[in-house]
């Protein structure tokens, strides 16, 4: 199951200063050897609400790989480039499985709080 990482990212300025490009130029090496790749990178187009900033979307193999990565000694040599030079917002997250329906997880809640209403 493919895990994704979700990076709200803010540069100050709108440009990478030199730490920055740096970082950019290492940070694909270290990622190769998980299976990261990057899926999307740049500005969204925002339908709702506020979003300033850029969106990095990458994807893992899965979670582990992802948090190997991260965990990583040659990635956490090059972290430091990004958060002394950029505000962002990571996340992970897992991909669902390949029955997975929005109404089947509404019903899924459905039942667990009529379950809950229930059992009291």
């Amino acid at each position: 199951m493919s895990t994704y990482l979700i990076n709200h990212l803010r540069i100050p300025g709108g440009v990478p200063n030199e730490a920055g490009l740096s970082y950019l130029e290492q940070v694909e090496a270290t990622a190769r050897p998980y299976g990261g790749k990057w899926l999307a990178n740049g500005e969204p187009s925002v339908v709702e609400g506020a979003w300033q900033g850029l969106v990095v979307l990458m994807e893992f193999p899965d979670r582990a790989a992802a948090d190997e990565w991260y965990n990583s000694a040659e990635y956490q040599a090059i972290l430091p480039l990004r958060v002394n030079n950029a505000i962002s917002d990571i996340v992970l997250i897992d991909s669902l499985p390949a029955d997975y329906t929005v109404r089947g997880f509404a019903q899924q809640v459905r039942a667990a709080i009529q379950a809950s209403g229930s059992a009291g």
